[in-house]
């Protein structure tokens, strides 16, 4: 298999049953336009993201790493109409594109982009008791995860979902060796959750647009 047959299949199953819409196409545009990295979920991975906040209910979702948006209109789109969905993010640009998107995408009166080093904010929402979240996305400094998902535990019910991006690392997660940094947190993750009392969780491997990655899933137990 080569990197192109995997941006077919992708372009296909997108094409068919994740098509884009005028407010996640400007989304993307106006993300590109501002200079955000191009780091986005795929499409068809973000309307994974909004099939399992649906499955799940979700009434209040917690996303960690909002760049441009993008992953956030899926999942603001799962929420009822009462739903809420805070997003945090450290860059004031970003954030400032992403209220813009999420304006555009009718989510502003849904969605809250805060902005600010997430752990500070995480720390915060536990103090104004905004928990719990139905859902968390943790997508944002891979450094930082393992303290993020202890995080989402703590601001989480049981039946919680918690879902981990790119914990593969282009297959260096499995390298015991390895001195990067993210690839060190990442393996620090997945040993936590797998050790973690209240963690059941699995770990998916993903090729597509978005090269070979993957992402953790796990469930809040009792």
């Amino acid at each position: 298999m080569t990197e192109d047959q995997w941006n077919a299949v992708d372009a296909y199953f997108t094409d068919h049953l994740a098509p884009a819409d005028d407010a996640l196409t400007a989304a993307l545009a106006a993300s590109d336009a501002a200079g955000l990295p191009q780091i986005a979920v795929a499409p068809n991975q973000g309307k994974l993201l909004h099939l399992l906040a649906l499955a799940q209910g979700a009434r209040k979702i917690l996303e960690i790493g909002t760049l441009g948006a993008y992953s956030t209109i899926w999942l603001g789109r799962a929420l009822p109409a009462d739903g809420r969905l805070i997003s945090l993010e450290f860059s004031p640009a970003h954030a400032d594109v992403a209220r813009a998107n999420l304006a555009r995408a009718g989510l502003d009166k849904t969605v809250e982009v805060r902005t600010g080093a997430a752990l500070e904010s995480l720390a915060r929402l536990e103090a104004e008791g905004a928990g719990p979240f139905d859902l968390f996305f943790i997508d944002a400094d891979k450094v930082n995860n393992p303290d993020y998902v202890e995080w989402a535990v703590k601001l989480s019910r049981p039946g919680s979902l918690v879902i981990v991006d790119n914990v593969v690392r282009e297959g260096a997660v499995a390298d015991a060796e390895s001195e990067d940094a993210a690839v060190r947190a990442t393996r620090r993750l997945i040993e936590l959750v797998g050790q973690h009392r209240r963690l059941s969780a699995t770990a998916v491997q993903t090729v597509g647009a978005r090269g070979y990655d993957g992402f953790l899933l796990a469930r809040v137990q009792d």
